[in-house]
């Protein structure tokens, strides 16, 4: 299985409509988590992986079981994951640095940091200063014991001389973030014995039954000892090759819908300037590049039947991809079949088109545009899945934009992440997701009350395993790869764009939507674009273009 090309995550995909069974412990079977040994099986299909560690087991994802029968609508986790075609880490020239982050925030949130050399050291100073206050001034750890990199793994001697009571009653008073930025940094300079004392303590830290950010440490644990193993896409592919089954998938996904605003902010904001845009078309052409269940477009349809004169003829063309069809459970006829119900009922002239292939994969000539159209084209939380030109030189995320100006659309909409991770080396993106994931693990915890092993196995399925990409993994299987706003705006500008306003209409339906969840929730019109928020971190962007 290639999992940059051929295998999305349970992320943010889907509008899932059907009771769902009993799901699988947290999809992890395959994985045997032993006292202080992790093994895989070795002989399935590239997914081999196989660590030995004294300090304690390696995974700290635990297992156990959960049951849920309840109706999940669209499946959105707030992380956005992806299986899109190769990208690379190389380069730093695309990526622009959000002002609002520095290095003096490197304890706070947000934690991102400034890449200059001077505010580098500054921060590995201060990382340093806290393993002296937690391993001692010996942390190298020459004078206890001995590192070695043996058979896949780390091997330590016993450590005798090492107070481990005293080291335990420290760990209460830690910060976290501190530790694992620490951690992460040691892993950034390949020192194995820093980072696998600091790996011990984490260990101690982390629960994926605790508190948001030791759930989240425990993922981002995970990804450093991947990342230091060299062996971030073995592990990468070991956690996504065994796919829950379709229904358990809608149940994990549709968990985190029900708790977060997401794809439900995504919608609501693109519905309301797309009905706008094409308020007197007769014929509309909707290309929607991440189709899932077309949800979207079941609302968009109920609302363009009552405009006066009557409901428009709607042509819609879906591109998908085999992660969708696993998790709806078959191909895109069955979104066709969907809409075609919901348009007859709605006395709506309906047309539907599929495009089973991955949106990289996409040209003009898939797209079946007719004369006499206006075409609308649809990016949701799909774009920054595109390798651009810091990966190969096909550069399908700016070949896409410009293919789509080629349409002469009459609106196009952007949903996406607000957060820096496509062009940043490894230990700025590690600072960057260990902010941004903070701020979507507190909003989950403050989506209400839920079984625990459920909510448990909807991050592991639907956060978890991208968290573990970003850390882990480079090149082709690095396949998460966020901009800002300010990068997209550059982009859709070089394609010719001019940006058109999300004004009141929009910001009031936003506004609406998040009635119905936790007050920390917010949206804010800044520079004629929508910012979803939690409490003061910019969460995601709605924008449009024409």
């Amino acid at each position: 299985m290639q999992t940059s090309q051929k295998h999305r995550s349970a992320g943010i995909h889907g509008f899932y409509h059907q009771p769902v069974q009993e799901m699988d412990p947290y999809g992890l079977s395959h994985i045997q988590i032993l006292d202080k040994t992790m093994y895989s099986d070795a002989g399935s299909q590239g997914t081999s992986v196989s660590f030995e560690t004294c300090l304690g087991q390696y995974f700290t994802l635990e297992s156990s079981s959960a049951t849920a029968g309840f109706v999940v609508y669209d499946s959105p986790a707030a992380s956005i994951s992806s299986n899109r075609s190769p990208f690379s880490s190389q380069g730093s020239h695309s990526c622009i640095s959000d002002p609002r982050h520095s290095p003096e925030n490197i304890y706070g949130s947000p934690l991102s940091g400034s890449s200059s050399a001077d505010d580098g050291n500054i921060l590995r100073q201060k990382l340093r200063e806290l393993e002296v206050s937690l391993l001692g001034p010996e942390s190298d750890i020459t004078d206890s014991g001995s590192f070695c990199f043996v058979s896949g793994g780390y091997h330590a001697e016993p450590y005798a001389s090492w107070d481990w009571n005293q080291m335990m009653e420290m760990i209460p008073r830690l910060d976290l973030k501190h530790v694992l930025l620490a951690c992460a940094d040691a892993v950034s300079n390949a020192d194995i014995q820093r980072s696998a004392g600091l790996m011990h303590v984490l260990d101690q830290m982390v629960s994926v039954s605790g508190e948001p950010i030791q759930r989240l440490g425990a993922y981002m644990l995970e990804g450093l000892r991947a990342r230091l193993e060299l062996s971030g896409s073995k592990i990468y592919r070991a956690l996504k090759c065994e796919a829950p089954i379709s229904s358990d998938l809608m149940t994990y996904m549709g968990i985190l819908y029900q708790i977060c605003p997401y794809w439900k902010f995504a919608y609501t904001s693109a519905n309301v300037v797309i009905r706008e845009a094409v308020e007197y078309e007769p014929r509309i052409h909707i290309i929607d590049f991440q189709i899932a269940q077309g949800s979207q477009w079941i609302l968009l349809m109920q609302m363009l039947a009552c405009r006066p004169g009557g409901p428009p003829a709607i042509h819609i063309t879906g591109v998908d991809d085999s992660q969708s069809a696993h998790a709806r459970g078959g191909g895109l006829d069955i979104v066709g079949q969907r809409l075609s119900k919901v348009a007859e009922s709605c006395n709506v002239p309906f047309e539907f088109h599929d495009v089973a292939m991955d949106g990289c994969e996409v040209q003009l000539e898939h797209l079946r545009v007719q004369p006499g159209e206006a075409v609308v084209v649809n990016f949701p939380y799909v774009l920054h899945h595109m390798p651009d030109e810091s990966v190969n030189t096909w550069n399908h995320r700016d070949r896409l934009i410009r293919m789509v100006k080629s349409l002469s659309p009459r609106i196009v909409t952007l949903v996406e992440q607000e957060s820096n991770t496509n062009t940043k080396p490894f230990f700025p993106r590690f600072i960057e997701t260990l902010d941004y994931y903070a701020a979507m693990f507190e909003s989950i915890a403050a989506g209400g009350s839920m079984d625990v092993k459920q909510r448990i196995n909807a991050e592991q399925q639907c956060v978890a395993r991208d968290i573990v990409n970003m850390i882990a993994c480079e090149e082709a299987e690095r396949v998460e790869r966020h901009e800002l706003l300010a990068k997209w705006r550059s982009r859709f500008t070089m394609a010719g764009f001019n940006q058109y306003p999300l004004g009141s209409s929009a910001t009031t339906a936003v506004k609406d939507l998040l009635k119905e969840y936790h007050r920390d929730y917010s949206v804010q019109e800044r520079d004629w674009a929508l910012y979803l928020r939690w409490r003061d971190r910019d969460m995601a962007t709605s924008s449009a273009w024409r």
